[in-house]
Formats: structure tokens, sequence, C-alpha cells
């Protein structure tokens, strides 16, 4: 077989965690995704909820030997020389199924041995994998110039300096500040669920810089007011800490969840697939960069701030913009839309 050169790099991803509308909970992870001639190859999986086996929240030895498996100096964990590329982000259960690939040496007896190529990718729910009925025939094969291959994998598991003066990497960790600490408490509960920290506070400022240091985002209820965001915002760039801040919309735990979300995720804008999200005039516009599965759903507060929820999309959708009918009785009043897909989540207020 031949394979034309490919770049291989490495990226932090997320699959965005989430309190859905029918009232389930979707796990927030935080994991390395391949990206393969510039472009992440989870966004070749147009209807894929996945995460690569190179997660945040593993044990470290079982990390380390998910890295040495691709590098091919542990045996493959499947028949066939074959690895997991995307796995299950709720469970890693094969059984529920995976994209792998067989990973090797060359490829060809010839030229480049030096190379790893992977090949042959696949949907697989059990050790046998039919690659006729079950192969992803549009991806791949791959041919990665080894040095390279082995330096990106490598620098994951390469012992590091403990005297370097290392930037913080901000934290799955959220402060939470509000008036309504009952919203909050509910808020925490469900972002300790998805997988996501939290904290309560409403004072900043005397708070340690190494703990501030843990966190990836603040959120703001609407009843605090200037003079106290100030404060908050003052004591992390004391302390050196580039956080997200997020301004709670409204009161409903799912849409505020879905801000937080959004916050945590770093990632450049290049390099997601959710990229715009509008409402006005009875409709949404949502713009992706690649084929993906989107769910649309409708948050409203009616006159005794009772909160309803309703899906109101879900489909794969192309890359470009898109235009979605909205049921003008999901979004009379005050409303917001959600926007969510495997890997990140956006959120917009209803205009009229």
């Amino acid at each position: 077989m031949s394979a034309v050169y490919a770049t291989f790099g490495l990226a932090p991803a997320i699959r965005a965690g989430g309190v859905l509308a029918d009232g389930g909970y979707q796990v927030h992870r935080d994991f390395v995704d391949f990206v393969v001639d510039g472009r992440p190859l989870l966004h070749q999986l147009s209807d894929l909820d996945a995460v690569s086996p190179l997660a945040s929240d593993v044990p470290p030895a079982i990390f380390t030997a998910q890295v040495r498996g691709l590098l091919l100096e542990a045996d493959a964990p499947l028949p066939g020389g074959r690895h997991i590329i995307y796995g299950c982000p709720e469970c890693a259960d094969l059984a529920c199924g995976a994209v792998t690939a067989v990973i090797e040496r060359g490829g060809d007896g010839g030229d480049g041995c030096d190379d790893y190529v992977w090949r042959d990718f696949a949907w697989q729910t059990e050790e046998a994998v039919d690659l006729e009925r079950n192969g992803y025939h549009g991806i791949g094969p791959f041919r990665f110039e080894g040095a390279a291959y082995r330096a990106a994998l490598g620098a994951l598991i390469a012992p590091t300096d403990p005297e370097a003066d290392a930037t913080p990497v901000p934290g799955r960790r959220v402060l939470l500040i509000g008036a309504r600490v009952a919203v909050l408490a509910k808020l925490a509960a469900a972002l300790r669920t998805i997988g996501v920290g939290a904290d309560i506070t409403r004072d900043a400022e005397h708070v340690p810089a190494d703990e501030l240091r843990g966190y990836g985002a603040v959120a703001f209820g609407r009843a605090v007011g200037e003079r106290e965001r100030a404060a908050v915002r003052r004591a992390f760039a004391d302390a050196g800490v580039d956080v997200a801040y997020v301004d709670g919309l409204a009161p409903i735990v799912p849409l505020l969840v879905a801000q937080i979300e959004h916050a945590l995720d770093r990632s450049p804008r290049e390099r997601r697939r959710l990229t715009g999200l509008a409402a006005a005039d009875g409709a949404a516009e949502i713009e992706v960069t690649s084929a993906c599965r989107v769910r649309l759903t409708a948050y409203r507060l009616d006159r005794l701030y009772r909160t309803h929820a309703r899906d109101l999309f879900e489909g794969v959708l192309d890359p470009g913009r898109h235009r979605v009918p909205l049921d003008r009785r999901a979004v009379k009043g005050e409303s917001y839309l959600v926007a969510r897909t495997a890997g990140g989540v956006l959120v917009t207020a209803v205009t009229r």
C-alpha cells in the first residue's frame, strides 16, 4: 500500500458536557485530539460523539500506555494491529463503538521505513472488524514522517523540569459569584455531575493566588454589581491568571452550564466546528465549519419565572451557514437558544 505524506500534530480539545432538555447529563471531557494536515481528524467524522484515548482524566500510567501504544512501543490492544483512535466519551467501552485503525511502521517494505502509517479506519464494536461493511473508506491512509510523529507524541510523556517557570494551565474548575444562593447551589451540583468543579463565593479578593490558578472560568450572576465584578477581575489579574468571564444570561441552570462550557473551550476558532449562533426574526442562524450533528434547544422564562425547555432541531449540517425556523411558542417572552455539537456549545438570547 502507499500513502501520501501528511503532517501530524496534537491539539487540546473538549467534549462539551451539559444538562440536556430531557433531564439527562452529558459528561465534560478534556482530551488531546489528532491534527492531520492542520485539521482535527475528528472533524472528518461528521456524526460522532467521541474522544481520543489521550484524555486528561485518565490515570497517568494509563495515559502513558496509550501514548506508547500509538508509538508502537507496546502491543496493539485489538487484533490485527488495530488501535482505538476515538472511543465513547462516557465509558470508553468498545461495545459502545469506537473508531479504530491499523498503525504500522513503514507500511510498504520500501523507503520510508521510519514512517508511521495509519490505515484501514473502521467503526468497531467487537474484536473482529468488517472493513467492507464498517470501514471509513474516505479517510486515510495517512503516512507520517517518523521524527515529527515521535516528537509530538513523546512530548506528552516527556519528563518536565521541576524548576521550570511554567505558565499555569487554566483548570476545569469554575468560580460562581451571585446573589441567588439556591440557583448557585443547583448550578454547582450540575457542573460537578458533568465533571466540572465549582465553588461559590462573593469575594475573591483574599483568595490565595495558588487557588485562583485552579480556575478556568468565573461566572457572574445578573445581580452582581460592576464594583464587585471589578474587584474579582482585579484579584485574578494580580494573581497573573488568564481566566474566562461569564455573564449569566438568566437563572436557568442548563443555560448557565452551556455558557460555562463555552467559556472553558480555549481551542482556536479555526479548529472549532460550531462557530456562529444568532436568533432573530423567527429563525436561528447557525454556522459550522465541518459537517456535524447539531442540536438546538430553546429555554425561556414565563411571567412566573418558571423555566421551559424544548428541543427545536437535531440533525447533521454541512459546512456553512444555516437558517432554522423557530416555533414562536417556544421562544416567546424572555428566551434563549443553545446550539450544541459533541465538541462545543454556543448560547444566544432571542432578539425581537
